[in-house]
């Protein structure tokens, strides 16, 4: 059947038809065995035409049981069977029916023109919004017994804050049903100065405080004109909700986006107390987050008593002293509280990271095992796989024309607008009717859509560039849609350039599991190295961050944008910005479980248990299935129940952080003024040290010399498991680099004890390419049982062509 309307039912076969389709039905029926096995399916028809109101909308629904009834009863041979054959008739929205079917009936209704299709009823357990799954804290929606999640009581006693758009303080993540009194050591509050009692922030024993600071964004921007935030802690955007909801939301069922990825929502943390900071507002057009406002709310937040702070949000990479984020967050991690921040989305180009300070968490984003397929089906019947989020069919079985959007070009766009789909670019009578293809980059993905939906395009298939490869994100669009990768997309330009007359049609999504490979790098997760201090390896790590469900606000679409008017209570977004908030709600478990741990231990933990490998036990890969590295995935995947038990840990304290900035030039003039408030002075050592001796979880030598001249750096590690414990290390060296660690064996005989240990390269002479990266690991391992630890570090290396000067900066 085919219907001209996006909400259309597919029509009946023409009468002429039918005599032809019962008599092809009628042969078959004559050659089924007469014990073959029956099974239950669902056969889809799409949607209905009629209304879903008023007094007509009973008349409407029996009337289209009873084409079902009619249809099947083609089939089967008469409508009492296939009345005693369907146990559901779908006939508000979804047009079908659910029916007992001999498996050869089931293949010929699949072949009907009128169907789009008919698949198993398969069985199905409730499922988490599936990345902490992935992630190993549950299995077939249970609790694993002995995961972090069961040891550390779902994070409970601990506080996570969140700097972002506010909170919708509605959603279900963030009810206190059954959660006992605040902690008495929370000193925060919640304020709101919004102008109607119904837009006013209302916190309750889960969500313990809401905040917000504008100043900073009303002297840059101002507060009033088109598109200004109002002031008030209540998320408009949809950001923040998403992000605090994701670290620490608590357990919602039935959670979907229309009817995709259904199951249990949860945060990381789910028995944690949340509070939002709300330092991002929007201008016009997306949300700006300014230093002055990201400053005083690290401020509040400290003194208000959280434990870990989730940061979506930052900038190009700067100088630690002219970086808001790098700044509030030092005082932060100062007094205890781990600050947990996003990579950006900057990527795949090199050094594009932010948040490169040593004392942040900085996390980059991958994929998990959950995907949103969607079909184009072209000319020749072949399929390209995509994805998609969109709700919106297209008649079954039509044919559309399937043309380039610069075919489309608009009279006064240029070509490369219109390639990329930019608002405005294409021409409604060249558009019309058609599937556009376009190209991805600059513009936002939904905005793409919408700007085909404006030019009477009935379907988007969005196609990769070079650079973002194999990354597929499924997006909630406005109308049917696939995001396809770069290669399909080659082979689909060849294929319209081929033919006069080149016809699809794109499939409903629907929601795949256990996908593989994964988890891969997504394309857009900023990459290293490090620009601001190269001797330290930036990201630190990776979780899930393409096509995460997690809460929403009330106030936007699920795009995020102006002309969505659609609303829903979850949705799903990609970006280093979801990868961020699943660390910081694994931070908050650790916390809890280990609440004598600092920030530096945490950090370890999750860095030096993580895995490089994915679900076939290969090497992790980026978008464009090449293998990754540690620019792209810093210590690799988070494993949050290997992190509760990493038995040894590289802390940092102060002090530590002190020597780290005398190592790069500032004086101890500026030192003092970025650690007013302790007692004393604060003298640079007479000693000068490194930048890459500072203890941390990776190692990274920018500057090796060609030579084969030695560079040794250091590191002290603390036992944090059973004792007496004893360590033997592993090196896997960098290509054309050797590397020896002394003591190879370390042997500890009580908890907490520290040892130390140096890492010395050499380049070795005709074996590497001058001024290349090349990385290896180092593991520490107590043996090899089911309860053994290994303890790694990813080893990054550079060996310049000549001897290169101290990295050094201006003194402020």
């Amino acid at each position: 059947m085919r219907s001209s309307g996006k909400n259309r039912s597919p029509r009946a076969p023409p009468p002429l038809l039918a005599p032809v389709l019962l008599l092809i039905f009628g042969l078959s029926l004559l050659q089924r065995p007469a014990s073959a096995e029956k099974k239950s399916y669902v056969v889809y028809l799409g949607c209905h035409s009629h209304g879903r109101e008023g007094a007509a909308l009973a008349s409407n629904q029996e009337r289209a049981k009873n084409s079902h009834y009619q249809f099947l009863g083609s089939v089967l041979g008469s409508e009492e069977e296939a009345q005693d054959a369907i146990f559901y008739s779908y006939t508000r929205y979804i047009n079908g029916f659910a029916a007992t079917l001999e498996e050869e009936d089931a293949m010929q209704i699949s072949r009907h023109p009128s169907v789009v299709s008919v698949f198993p009823n398969r069985g199905h357990r409730l499922h988490t919004t599936r990345s902490w799954e992935f992630l190993g804290m549950e299995k077939d929606g249970r609790v694993r017994p002995n995961s972090v999640w069961a040891r550390a009581r779902y994070g409970e006693g601990v506080i996570i804050g969140n700097l972002d758009t506010g909170v919708w303080p509605e959603a279900g993540s963030f009810s206190d049903d059954g959660m006992g009194p605040v902690p008495a050591r929370w000193r925060g509050v919640c304020h709101d100065q919004s102008s109607s009692d119904d837009a006013q922030v209302r916190c309750n024993r889960k969500l313990i405080g809401a905040q917000y600071f504008n100043k900073g964004y009303a002297a840059t921007v101002g507060q009033t004109g088109a598109g200004a935030s109002p002031a008030g802690t209540r998320d408009s955007d949809g950001h923040g909700t998403h992000t605090l909801s994701t670290a620490a939301g608590r357990f919602v069922p039935g959670a979907n986006l229309f009817g995709y990825g259904n199951g249990t929502a949860k945060g990381g943390a789910p028995g944690a107390r949340v509070a939002a900071y709300k330092v991002c507002w929007r201008p016009v057009n997306g949300s700006e987050c300014f230093d002055a406002d990201i400053i005083a709310a690290f401020d509040a937040a400290i003194h208000d008593g959280v434990d870990v702070l989730s940061v979506s949000l930052g900038g190009a990479p700067a100088d630690y002293f002219r970086d808001g984020v790098a700044i509030g967050s030092f005082h932060a991690v100062r007094n205890g509280v781990t600050v947990v921040t996003s990579a950006g989305n900057s990527g795949p180009g090199a050094g594009t990271v932010s948040n490169t300070a040593p004392w942040l968490v900085t996390v980059g984003a991958s994929t998990m095992d959950r995907e949103f397929p969607a079909f184009l089906v072209v000319g020749n019947k072949k399929q390209i796989k995509g994805q998609s989020l969109s709700p919106v069919p297209l008649p079954a079985n039509k044919q559309y024309r399937l043309i380039s959007s610069v075919e489309a070009k608009a009279a006064d766009a240029t070509a490369s607008q219109a390639e990329l789909c930019m608002e405005g670019s294409l021409d409604r009578k060249k558009a019309e009717g058609k599937i556009v293809v376009c190209m991805r980059g600059k513009n936002a993905r939904v905005e793409k859509g919408e700007e085909v939906h404006r030019a009477g395009g009935v379907g988007l298939v969005l196609a990769n560039d070079e650079a973002t490869g194999n990354e597929m994100i499924a997006d909630a669009h406005v109308l049917p849609a696939t995001h396809i990768t770069y290669s399909d997309g080659v082979a689909l330009l060849a294929y319209m350039n081929s033919t006069r007359f080149a016809s699809g049609y794109i499939t409903l999504p629907n929601t795949a599991l256990e996908t593989k490979p994964a988890p891969f790098m997504a394309a857009f997760s900023s990459q290293g190295p490090n620009t601001v201090t190269p001797q330290i390896l930036k990201p630190d790590i990776t979780a899930p961050g393409v096509s995460i469900l997690a809460a929403f606000t009330g106030l936007a679409g699920p795009t995020g944008l102006t002309f969505d008017s659609r609303r829903v209570l979850f949705n799903s977004e990609s970006g280093t910005s979801m990868s961020c908030p699943h660390v910081a709600g694994i931070a908050g478990l650790l916390k809890a479980l280990h609440p004598d741990w600092s920030p530096a231990a945490i950090k370890s933990a999750i860095m030096t248990t993580a895995r490089v490998q994915d679900n076939t036990r290969r090497p992790m890969s980026n978008s464009s299935f090449q293998r990754a590295t540690p620019f792209a995935y810093g210590a690799g995947h988070v494993q949050p129940n290997r992190a509760a038990d990493p038995g040894l840990v590289y802390d940092m304290n102060a002090t530590d952080y002190l020597h780290f900035l005398c190592a790069l030039g500032y004086n101890s003039t500026v030192i003092d003024t970025f650690m007013a408030g302790d007692d004393g002075p604060h003298a640079c050592p007479a000693r000068p040290r490194k930048p890459e001796d500072l203890n941390y979880p990776s190692v990274t030598a920018p500057h090796l010399s060609a030579s084969g001249e030695p560079h040794t750096v250091t590191r002290r590690v603390r036992n944090v498991g059973a004792a007496p414990a004893a360590y033997d290390v592993r090196v896997n060296e960098p290509r054309g680099v050797s590397v020896s660690v002394r003591p190879s064996r370390l042997e500890f005989a009580a908890a907490g004890e520290e040892k130390e240990f140096a890492v010395t390269f050499r380049a070795r002479e005709g074996r590497f390419l001058p001024g290349e990266y090349v990385f290896g690991q180092m593991v520490w391992s107590d043996g090899a049982g089911r309860h053994s630890h290994r303890v790694r570090s990813p080893l990054v290396v550079r060996v310049a062509a000549r001897r290169t000067s101290k990295t050094s900066v201006p003194v402020a």
